[in-house]
């Protein structure tokens, strides 16, 4: 059986709570018809969403479900999700400590992760095939100081913080799709950017380290022996389970401002294969025509999953990624980035973007035969 997962930072947060659910009750808001042509265009079976605000009992999945992604797009097949999960989200959720070191207590950066409300840039998780709810695990709760040889700035964070501080800057899920006879482990995080701080580099260390936990729960029984869940359950992954990684990582293996092998724990790692990288067309134009940083840049442009601000920095990165476990073959993949001249360009444009910032990555596998 083929099966599509994709990954997509739509950028459907808001400023203010309640904002997102207004946009999406109705079946016309731009931002919002661009990204759901976009996925009908490409038509995942199974879809990640990073940067879509949490509301409880899914209200705001649900009116971009019916809205939007099961209505036709500009002539594209509607697309029909039957199943979907969210939680909530570390973003915006007061910590009462200073987490940033500015002598005030509030405010985004002071949430267990940086947000202006609870719930914002949450995400959700669609699925053609049905998700087996009950075994979901999720890991918002999991504390950084748990993480065995973490890079937490200890320094810069007080006793009392560090007792705290959660590692997930959202949150983490293994999400279980049941596709015929097998289950495949949807592993979904968005982690935080390696930027906004200071010397002490508290993002891009707990970025290194948001991305090494999935490094760890696909390991060995030992290496994952560790982890615990919200629900108090222990240990990753069992050997030989499938699996596929998804979500922006906010992480280039070769540019930007990463700690130095962040991605690597995942791109590098025995149980993920990373024999096909997705790739475009649109993202190696983009590059050139923007020039900017994106010159200096050693990584190949058409891996690029982002368009990110030239003049003076990032540039173009590669951020986000659908990983597959070994056992899963890879059949195709792409990144959805039209060249200027295809009149999808439409749906991604430049700055201020239609749709969004990042672009959505997509990628087919063949579950194996029993």
């Amino acid at each position: 059986m083929d099966v599509r997962f994709a990954t997509f930072n739509a950028s459907l947060n808001r400023n203010a709570a309640g904002q997102l659910v207004a946009d999406l009750s109705t079946p016309d808001n731009a931002q919002a018809r661009a990204v759901a042509e976009i996925i009908q265009r490409t038509s995942p079976d199974v879809l990640l969403i990073n940067e879509f605000d949490f509301y409880e009992d899914g209200v705001a999945a649900e009116l971009f479900r019916d809205n939007y992604l099961e209505v036709s797009q500009n002539g594209a097949d509607p697309a029909d999700y039957p199943y979907y999960f969210v939680a909530p989200s570390n973003t915006g959720i007061p910590s009462g400590f200073d987490l940033n070191d500015n002598g005030v207590v509030g405010g985004p950066d002071d949430a267990y992760g940086f947000g202006f409300f609870p719930g914002q840039y949450g995400m959700v998780v669609y699925s053609k095939y049905p998700i087996d709810a009950g075994a979901v695990r999720t890991f918002q709760h999991f504390l950084w100081k748990d993480l065995p040889g973490n890079l937490m700035p200890t320094e810069f964070y007080s006793p009392e913080e560090q007792a705290v501080l959660r590692l997930s800057s959202k949150s983490h899920w293994d999400v279980p799709i049941s596709i015929g006879k097998h289950t495949v482990h949807f592993l979904v995080s968005h982690p935080t950017p390696p930027t906004f701080d200071g010397p002490e580099d508290r993002n891009g260390r707990r970025n290194n380290d948001e991305i090494r936990f999935w490094a760890d729960y696909v390991g060995s029984p030992a290496r994952s022996a560790y982890v615990y869940d919200d629900a108090g359950a222990t240990g990753g992954l069992r050997p030989g389970e499938l699996f596929v990684i998804a979500g922006d990582q906010n992480s280039d293996p070769n540019d930007g401002d990463s700690v130095e092998g962040s991605i690597e724990a995942l791109l590098n790692h025995p149980r993920i294969n990373t024999s096909v990288t997705p790739s475009s067309a649109g993202a190696v134009e983009a590059s050139a025509l923007q020039g900017g940083a994106n010159l200096s840049h050693t990584g190949n442009p058409a891996y690029d999953t982002a368009d990110f601000n030239d003049n003076p920095a990032p540039g173009n990165l590669r951020a986000d990624y659908v990983l597959p476990s070994r056992a899963l073959r890879i059949l195709d993949a792409a990144v959805f980035w039209p060249v200027q001249a295809d009149p999808l360009s439409r749906l991604t444009g430049t700055f201020p973007f239609p749709s969004s910032d990042h672009r959505l990555v997509w990628v087919d596998v063949r579950l194996p035969h029993r």
